[in-house]
């Protein structure tokens, strides 16, 4: 069974912490801490004996919710009426320390069968460490509650966007993707000591390497997935790609057909802004059956390559033809090596904009456009 939805504030005129704290000033103004430390006008009475929760087991966790359940000894379990449940982010050592503190979420719930839920995308995150703990608690008579001794304090992990929050995020995507242009050629920027290494130490075969932090915190292939960053966006009034970019001087460029054809499938990997007025798309480019390939089917939406709002290839007399949404920005990750020997490297005659860089860029949390209704 659920704790008592205090996600319904999501509904509430007020916001959601304005609900929180008035829920809880109801319920449980100014719980004990950890240590048992009551404020003389706690409303908490002094404490009797109620059974003290042990050995808290945490299961099916998603991004934004988790099941607790907990054993305790049978003595006075009658008396229970409610739990309650310290949620705390785990500090971490590399944290801004001159960030302030995310607040503590206090969870008040009726005492109901175990295991219960706990649910809430405005106080869980993907993809983040937590600690909890629980009290039971008796509500009496008057109003006060007798409570038991904190359990002891456990860690658990949010998980990723499942593919249903990813599929979310792709329709969002979808809306603003606008017209489709064609283009021909993938294309990846680089500084030209990159390329040197390629030729000098991998057989001039560009490696896999795995995906920063860029994007939604949700993202299940950040820090996991491991390809080859390319684009294909070309400009309006040339059609071919731009002479400007962010990562290098020196671009690879590789006939389209080379990566993207009918042996290899198409998976939607996020969708992210960074405070600004355009927003990037991340596909992924896989061989069929290449491990790549099998990563992402377990997490990712598959696209169908010939019929989607991002990125197509269609056959037309024969031939394959290419065309790329006109109102993001894409960015490909092919999963498999590239040989140098498939495209060619050049000088661009345009600059370095280090400004449109999305190297370990963090997704803007208040944009409307590309947010669902989960952790960000």
């Amino acid at each position: 069974m659920e704790v008592p939805r205090l996600d319904h504030a999501l509904n509430s005129p007020t916001s959601p912490c304005e609900e929180v704290i008035k829920n809880l000033s109801l319920e449980a103004i100014q719980l004990c801490d950890r240590d048992g430390n009551k404020s003389q006008d706690s409303g908490i009475a002094e404490m009797e004996e109620l059974p003290v929760p042990r050995n808290i087991k945490i299961s099916n966790i998603t991004c934004d919710s988790f099941k607790i359940s907990w054993e305790m000894d049978s003595k006075s379990k009658d008396r229970i009426t409610h739990y309650f449940i310290d949620l705390n982010k785990k500090e971490n050592k590399n944290s801004n320390k001159f960030k302030h503190k995310d607040v503590p979420t206090k969870l008040v719930a009726k005492a109901v069968p175990l295991p219960m839920t706990v649910r809430g995308h405005w106080f869980l995150s993907p993809r983040t460490e937590y600690t909890v703990a629980v009290q039971t608690a008796s509500k009496q008579v008057d109003g006060d509650y007798v409570v038991s001794e904190w359990s002891e304090i456990v860690e658990f992990c949010t998980a990723d966007y499942s593919k249903v929050h990813l599929t979310q995020l792709l329709e969002k995507a979808e809306v603003i993707a606008g017209r489709m242009l064609k283009f021909s050629v993938f294309y990846r920027n680089q500084h030209k000591e990159y390329f040197d290494y390629i030729r000098e130490h991998h057989g001039n075969a560009m490696q896999p390497s795995v995906k920063d932090n860029s994007g939604s915190h949700g993202s299940p292939i950040s820090g996991k997935l491991e390809g080859i960053f390319f684009s294909c966006s070309t400009e309006f009034n040339t059609g071919k790609p731009p002479q400007d970019s962010p990562y290098g001087r020196y671009r690879f460029e590789i006939a389209a057909e080379k990566l993207f054809n009918p042996n290899t499938n198409l998976y939607f990997g996020d969708f992210y802004c960074m405070y600004t007025a355009y927003h990037y798309v991340i596909l992924v480019i896989a061989p069929v059956g290449s491990p790549g390939d099998e990563f992402c089917k377990q997490r990712l939406p598959q696209l169908n390559s010939k019929d989607n709002k991002f990125l197509t290839c269609t056959e037309e007399d024969g031939v394959l033809v290419y065309h790329h949404a006109q109102d993001v920005i894409l960015e490909v990750i092919y999963t498999d090596p590239v040989d140098l020997s498939l495209g060619t490297v050049a000088e661009i005659t345009g600059h370095q904009l280090m400004s449109l860089s999305t190297a370990n860029a963090k997704k803007d949390p208040s944009c409307k456009t590309c947010n669902i209704s989960v952790g960000r």
